[in-house]
């Protein structure tokens, strides 16, 4: 919220859900077109601790990858193998780094700073919501929708490199039937 309002996003709020909400006006003569979302997730879970996170980068260069210092943890060699060559921000295994999706609140904050230092850059109200939970299916359970204030939006998440998601996964309920 803070990086936000320092921005210039002046009504950034963050509820008592941890839900995150700002938006950027429109530029002028285009206040009344409809506002366009834009959502990412804060990878939470508890099942991991995400304090004191100590990522690296490595050059993948095949096979398995030990992650902790016991070597407890690791990477698989199919897991990585589509990244051979490249290079990753990997966690020690002790803890949630998140990166899929902290990285899709990097791009979006980055696009409303890029707004903001080229107003000449035509465009209408963009709403941004940042949501915690998506790890559990729980990350919609309290998502003000009326407070966001967009009729449509993008959910701008991690994935294979020049991949394009145009659906979303939720795992927060299932019902089975044997017969």
């Amino acid at each position: 919220v803070q990086e936000l309002q320092c921005l210039g996003l002046k009504d950034a709020r963050m509820d008592s859900y941890g839900y995150v909400y700002a938006r950027l006006n429109a530029t002028p003569g285009r206040e009344d077109v409809p506002a366009l979302g834009l959502i990412a997730h804060m990878d939470t879970s508890p099942d991991a601790p995400g304090a004191n996170v100590h990522p690296r980068r490595i050059r993948c260069q095949g096979g398995s990858l030990p992650l902790d210092a016991a070597g407890d943890v690791i990477l698989d060699e199919q897991t990585l193998a589509p990244y051979v060559g490249q290079e990753l921000i990997v966690t020690d295994g002790t803890t949630l780094l998140g990166a899929d999706d902290k990285a899709g609140i990097a791009e979006i904050v980055s696009a409303a700073a890029y707004l903001l230092e080229h107003p000449d850059i035509p465009h209408g109200p963009i709403c941004l919501a940042f949501t915690p939970d998506e790890e559990i299916g729980r990350g919609t359970e309290h998502f003000d929708l009326a407070a966001f204030g967009a009729p449509a939006a993008y959910t701008v998440d991690g994935g294979a490199l020049g991949e394009l998601e145009y659906e979303n996964f939720d795992a927060a309920k299932a019902h089975i039937h044997f017969t």
